[in-house]
């Protein structure tokens, strides 16, 4: 087994994916988590190919937001499009971030990350409410790297 596939159980990525479609339910927004082992290059930069990677520059409304998280490295980013950047609070992603970090540092990832997923559903079901027009336009699931 490799460190990406020992950072979650299947039952723990089952309850992100489930946190996902909750965060997503009320909003046109998307919402993606990417985990891999390690980065050889800045963890934003590699936030931002991956977010392109997985066609999240692709979203009607600009309003994709990926989580980023390299388990060797211990670093994780959170990556929001030009849509969802432009509508935040300034101090979104910083909030976002402290709330992962917090459970992050006690070890419990699979809760920083469902934190992280719901602020960020709740902030974009804000700015990009659901409309009956709306489908889902990428996957729940995670990926990995």
């Amino acid at each position: 087994m490799s460190k990406v596939e020992d950072f979650l159980t299947t039952a723990e990525e089952q309850e992100i994916v489930n946190a996902i479609i909750s965060a997503e339910k009320n909003t046109s927004g998307e919402i993606r988590v990417h985990i891999e082992a390690t980065s050889k290059i800045d963890h934003y930069k590699r936030a931002q190919e991956v977010f392109h990677f997985l066609k999240m520059d692709n979203t009607k409304a600009e309003n994709g937001v990926l989580l980023y998280i390299a388990v060797l490295d211990k670093k994780f980013v959170i990556y929001g499009d030009k849509g969802i950047n432009n509508a935040v609070p300034k101090d979104f992603w910083n909030t976002t971030k402290d709330a992962i970090q917090a459970e992050f540092t006690k070890g419990n990832f699979k809760q920083g990350i469902i934190n992280g997923v719901l602020k960020a559903g709740k902030e974009l079901e804000t700015h990009f409410p659901w409309l009956h027009t709306d489908t889902n336009e990428l996957s729940n699931e995670i990926s990995k790297g």
